[in-house]
């Protein structure tokens, strides 16, 4: 009966170890997160970009959806510090350059978005995913030079975390004649 009382203590105590261990695992964790050379935030301030206070949707959706550590963001367009949207056609009225600020406009605010969401840009583990909508004439075919916009400001901010999958579709037409919306999937870490 001793014997069973001592395995009892001891697998206890290796036990408390572990998760001792764990707690410490996180720690470590979760002051990577903060490491200046990666941080999210600091790189937004060298970059010369602040993030934007975000309004309500104006139909009936939400800004963000979480499933398990998943961030699904709804599509956001190219709307301006002014509050004005980048319109237009790529290939019509709008230049690629042009249209790769509007896509970079739109990276901002999806930037805003998951700060809202998450109270702080270091709690994104990675980027999943990028959908790009272009609203394109019917005779434009760099929608990915366009897109780029997007994707390079997630790069610059995140670093590899900010490394994506990515479509890049032309649109007929666009909510407001917007030059982009782009929606995006984050996943960020368990909390």
């Amino acid at each position: 009966m001793k014997s069973v009382i001592y395995l009892f203590i001891f697998f206890g105590v290796l036990g408390c170890a572990n998760v001792d261990r764990k707690l410490e695992e996180n720690n470590t964790l979760n002051q990577s997160l903060v490491d200046h050379k990666n941080d999210p935030e600091a790189k937004l301030d060298s970059l010369g970009i602040q993030l934007r206070q975000i309004g309500n949707p104006v139909a009936n959706y939400i800004h963000a959806s979480k499933s398990g550590n998943l961030l699904f963001l709804s599509g956001k367009g190219p709307r301006q510090a002014n509050g004005e949207n980048i319109v237009g056609k790529l290939g019509d009225s709008l230049t690629v350059e042009q249209g790769y600020q509007a896509a970079r406009e739109a990276g901002i605010n999806q930037l805003s978005v998951l700060n809202a969401e998450l109270g702080n840009l270091n709690k994104v583990k990675s980027i999943i995913s990028v959908h790009g909508m272009v609203n394109a004439a019917p005779n434009f075919t760099d929608h990915s030079k366009v897109i780029n916009g997007y994707s390079d400001l997630m790069v610059a901010v995140f670093g590899n975390r900010g490394k994506h999958a990515r479509a890049a579709v032309g649109m007929g037409s666009l909510p407001g004649n917007m030059a982009v919306e782009v929606e995006m999937v984050v996943e960020v870490y368990p909390e």
